[in-house]
């Protein structure tokens, strides 16, 4: 059985990293890293960029820092004395 993956414009990518992630990225955003460098991984239908949201998934991920439990956690491993 073949796993399908839902695939988003970029209003739909947008409002998806907004709600899933608390991540703000507009359209035109999202639109200008897809230029520049630095985007979610994307496919075209023609002239219109679909975003999977597997893609949408990896690339917030990858944005997000690890949990902290203070404003000072570096994420090392340091003893304070």
């Amino acid at each position: 059985m073949t796993e399908t993956t839902k695939r988003l414009r970029r209003t739909q990518a947008s409002l998806y990293l907004k709600e899933k992630y608390g991540i703000s990225r507009t359209p035109a955003t999202l639109a200008k890293l897809a230029v520049v460098g630095g985007s979610p991984r994307f496919q075209y239908d023609g002239r219109i960029p679909l975003y999977p949201t597997s893609e949408l998934d990896a690339w917030a991920e990858s944005l997000l820092s690890p949990l902290k439990s203070s404003t000072s956690d570096n994420g090392g491993n340091h003893a304070f004395k």
